[in-house]
This record gives C-alpha cells, structure tokens and sequence, in this order.
C-alpha cells in the first residue's frame, strides 16, 4: 500500500491520499506547525511559547494524545497485550514516584 500523490496544477499544491499538503523539499515549513520531533534545539523555547496553554487547549492535547494512543494500540485488527501493558507500567511507574518520598525514608528505617 504505497502513498499515491495527486496534483492538481502546476500552480497548486500536492496532496497525498490522505489529503495532507505535501511540502516541497526547499520549503520552509512555520515553526507553529511543526512537530515536537521536527523543533531545533535552539526553537525550541519560542516553539514552547507559541504552544496553547489555556485549559482548553491543554484539555485539546491530552485528547489528542488519547486518541493517537487509543487507534496505534487498541483500536486494532490484530490487538495484543501491548497497550494495556504500558497503561499499567505507566501507572506503576507513577504510584513509585508519588511514593518514593515514603519509601526512601522506610529504606534507610534501622530494624534492629
């Protein structure tokens, strides 16, 4: 299944299957619509601070994150015990670290 490209004129834009705009190789893409990934270090602070912080737009983003998470590793034809694995060491992985204040200061408790 390989990316078909169609192009509507010389002038115009190409898109791929999906309806992406494919962006020509010479072509500089604006720093709000790139990518965590694709951001320099050096913009990367002007890349955080064009970000959406509002509780809507934070609210926006873990909808997102969800749903990217929902339809790569549960929404599948051939689902495993893979998604619901990193749901649960995520999670401990999280109740360790809320806790790690209280289990240091048991770990270093004398018994004797």
């Amino acid at each position: 299944m390989g990316t078909s490209v169609r192009e509507k004129g010389p002038d115009q834009q190409r898109y791929s299957e999906h309806g992406r705009i494919l962006k020509s190789p010479g072509t500089a893409v604006p720093l709000k619509e790139k990518k965590l990934l694709e951001v320099k270090l050096g913009e990367l602070p002007s890349w955080i601070l064009m970000r959406d912080f509002t509780p809507s737009g934070i609210a926006g983003a873990f909808q997102r994150g969800y749903y990217r998470y929902y339809n790569k590793y549960v929404n599948v034809k051939k689902g495993s015990i893979a998604g619901l694995s990193m749901v649960l060491a995520a999670y401990v992985f999280l109740n360790y670290c809320r806790s790690y204040k209280e289990l240091k200061h048991e770990r270093l408790r004398k018994y004797h």
